[in-house]
This record gives structure tokens, C-alpha cells and sequence, in this order.
């Protein structure tokens, strides 16, 4: 406590926040109080960083003592000052409330980074008059994606963790992506920990009911804007997650977020069982603007190119969701890819008959798994043929002719193939 002769010498600011604090924090924040700090801060914006970083100090100072009670108080005027003013000095106060975020993330106590968590989601959804040059949000990014993937002993515990981690993405997402001076949530290094973060999350536990995704309904639109569901899971919020971040992916950035998708499913050996990549990718396919379509497809296409040289089943994975994404792509567009599609599945085709024959990935002849990979490769073949036929159905019936014309080109026709042959066993 203060004596009351130098309580009177303090600046009226620390006292209007002391006085927002009880005797005992089960009474919870003293709200009469609360609005005289609220009228003064409205009154006095110029005093609101210096608001700002006293209760900053008081916060870290009750942390560190494990005064969860007054911590909780702390946050709870932080987040009705925010909600409050939306003045040209907002900025100051913005940096002492992220500070004390910060620190409710780093400890150790899960109620704590929930409650950080839930703070920095309100803050999420404020509109800022003014912009922030200098602000960044990486801290927040890599805590998030570590809660994301939270291995905590307790289930419970465990689930309410990860689904803040989620929110907590989700809130990064909505804070930076529209804010031209926040365009680095774009780059590889913090897609390359958001968008795995949610694909972990999104893998159901064995025998979890698995739905095939759709494209997002409105009443589905109106839930995400809204805030929860009741009982959701994180795989169901990561997925609305998911679906946001799409949604607002630009022309460039596109590759940026699919990207870590195709790694993702490397990593953890997902193209096989296909079931997961499928998934993953009807919701990028039906998230994304249709006329970016084109671009999802030639990413595939590079990478069913970059793993040429993989296991049969893990290219008749790639392939098979390269036909799920044609027919989604239909409704929009497949752009300019038309005949890089038929080309590359073509040469696909081809090297697969090549490794049929000689039994090797490398060319030369191999032992013992000779009969498994010729089962493997027609498996994959037939994948293609499959795929061929699905990008075929979707063009109009001038580019399908022309598209024939193209295929003949590049298959031997049986006539010259006989020839070829007769004159191989001569």
C-alpha cells in the first residue's frame, strides 16, 4: 500500500489504475473505478501509453509473484481500454499490451496463455485508426504455432491449448493479412509454421469422424465471423482457420500458402494413404478465388515433377488429387495450364512405363521387388489414365480436340509401335 500523503504525490494516471484493483482479486476489477480510468483515458489520450505501461509493470510484477487474480484484473481493463479508445496514441498503448500478451504466453501455466490468448483475439478484431509502422507480430506467430502442436500430459488441457494456439493464428491472420504494412505473414517463414500448425491440428485421431469438405456455407461464413461453436474440436477450427487464410490469399500469394501444404504432406508420409492430402486440398481448391485454380494445379504438377523418382503409390497419391482438384477447378478455371497438365501426366506416364521395364527407378535393371513395382506402377498408370480423363471432361469440346491431337502426338501409335517391335527382334 501507499500512505495517503504520498498516495496524493503520485501521477493521477497510476492512481485511477491502482484503484481499479481490490483488496481481494476474488471481488474482481472494481468497475466505478474502472470507468473513471476509462473517462480519463478518453479525456487524456497523450496519457494512455504511460497507462499503458504501468499496468504493463503491475502485470509482470504480479506474474512473477503469482498473483494470478490481479493478473486476470489487468488483462481485463487492458482488453476494455483497447475496445475503448481508438485514438492517434493507441499505438504506444498497443506495444504495452502486446509486452504483457507476450509474457502471459511465455509462462508455463496454461491458463495464463489462454487468457493471453483470448486478449490478443479482442485485439484482433479492433479496427486501428491508424497504422503501424514498426509493429511485429513474429513472436506471436511461433508461441502460437508451439501451442498449436502443445503435448500437455492432461487431454483437456491438451485440446484447450491447442485450440487457443488456433485462435490465436486465426487472430495473426485477420490482424496482419489486409494491413499492406504487414505483408511479410506471407513469407515462407511464418507460412512454414502457421499453415503446418493448422494441418496438424486438422489430422483426426484414429477412428475420429472424417467429413469430406465442401465449399463453406453461409450460415458456416457467418460462424467464423461470429466467433465458436459449441464443443468445436481443433480440427474443425483449424479447418475454418484454414479456409480463412485461403480465402484472403492474393494472386502472388497463393504459392506461399500451398507450399507448406506439399511439405507438410511429405514430412509425415500423408500421399499415402491419399485420404488427408485429398482433404487438404478440396479445402484449398473450394477456399481459394477460382481464378487462382490454375496456380494450386501447377503446383501439384511441380511436385508430382520434383518426385518422379518416388515410390509408386506416393505419385499415385499426388496424382489422384490432382484429379479431385481438376474437377473443382472446373467451376473456375484451369488458366493456361491446359497443356502443361496432358504434358507433364504424359511424361509421367512414360517414365513410369520406363521403371515398369526395367524394374528401377534409376534405369538399371533391379532384384527382388521387380513384380511389387510393376503392380505399384500399374496402379499409377491407371492413376494417370484416370487423371488424363478427368482434365479431358472438364475443357470445352474445341480444347478436348485439340487436346486428342496433342496425345497422339506423344503416344506411339500401335502401328509404329509393331514396327518398332519387329524390328527390335530382328
Amino acid at each position: 500500500g501507499v500512505c495517503g500523503c504520498c498516495g496524493a504525490l503520485r501521477p493521477r494516471y497510476k492512481r485511477l489504475v491502482d484503484n481499479i484493483f481490490p483488496e481481494d482479486p476474488e471481488d474482481g476489477l472494481v468497475k466505478t473505478n474502472m470507468e473513471k480510468l476509462t473517462f480519463y483515458a478518453l479525456s487524456a489520450p497523450e496519457k494512455l501509453d504511460r497507462i499503458g505501461a504501468y499496468l504493463s509493470e503491475r502485470l509482470i510484477r504480479d506474474v512473477s509473484r503469482h498473483r494470478y487474480g490481479y493478473v486476470c484484473i489487468a488483462m481485463e481493463a487492458l482488453d476494455q481500454l483497447l475496445m475503448a479508445c481508438h485514438c492517434q496514441s493507441i499505438n504506444l498503448f498497443v506495444e504495452s499490451f502486446l509486452k504483457m500478451v507476450a509474457k502471459l504466453l511465455e509462462s508455463e501455466k496454461p491458463n495464463l496463455q489462454i487468457l493471453g490468448t483470448n486478449s490478443f483475439v479482442k485485439f484482433a478484431n479492433i479496427e486501428e485508426d491508424t497504422p503501424s509502422y514498426h509493429r511485429s507480430y513474429d513472436f506471436f506467430v511461433s508461441r502460437f504455432s508451439e501451442m498449436c502442436h502443445s503435448g500437455h500430459e492432461d487431454a483437456d488441457v491438451r485440446t484447450k491449448i491447442r485450440m487457443s494456439g488456433i485462435k490465436g493464428l486465426q487472430g495473426v491472420v485477420r490482424k496482419t493479412v489486409n494491413d499492406e504494412l504487414q505483408a511479410n505473414i506471407w513469407d515462407p517463414q511464418h507460412m512454414d509454421k502457421i499453415v503446418p500448425s493448422l494441418l496438424f491440428n486438422l489430422q483426426r485421431p484414429e477412428g475420429a469422424e472424417s467429413r469430406s469438405p465442401s465449399p463453406p456455407r453461409g450460415s458456416e461464413r457467418a460462424r467464423a465471423r461470429d466467433g465458436d461453436r459449441d464443443g468445436e474440436q481443433p480440427a474443425e477450427l483449424a479447418e475454418r482457420c484454414l479456409r480463412e487464410l485461403l480465402a484472403r490469399a492474393a494472386f502472388g500469394n497463393i504459392k506461399s500458402a500451398v507450399k507448406p501444404v506439399l511439405v507438410h504432406l511429405d514430412n509425415h508420409s500423408l500421399w499415402e494413404p491419399k485420404v488427408f492430402a485429398t482433404d487438404c486440398f478440396r479445402i484449398i481448391m473450394y477456399s481459394i478465388q477460382p481464378q487462382h485454380s490454375h496456380l494450386v494445379i501447377q503446383q501439384l504438377l511441380g511436385h508430382l515433377d520434383a518426385n518422379s523418382k518416388s515410390a509408386a503409390p506416393i505419385r499415385a497419391g499426388i496424382v489422384e488429387v490432382l484429379s479431385e482438384a481438376a474437377v473443382i477447378a472446373a467451376s473456375g478455371s484451369v488458366g493456361p495450364t491446359v497443356l502443361e497438365v496432358f504434358n507433364t501426366l504424359l511424361r509421367q506416364l512414360r517414365l513410369s512405363i520406363d521403371y515398369a521395364l526395367s524394374g528401377s527407378y534409376e534405369g538399371s535393371a533391379g532384384s527382388g521387388t521387380r513384380s511389387i513395382r510393376e503392380h505399384q506402377e500399374r496402379t499409377f498408370q491407371e492413376a494417370v489414365i484416370k487423371t488424363i480423363g478427368s482434365f479431358a471432361s472438364t475443357l470445352p469440346a474445341y480444347q478436348q480436340s485439340e487436346v486428342m491431337v496433342f496425345i497422339m502426338n506423344k503416344v506411339p501409335l500401335p502401328g509404329a509401335q509393331h514396327s518398332m517391335d519387329s524390328g527390335r527382334d530382328g
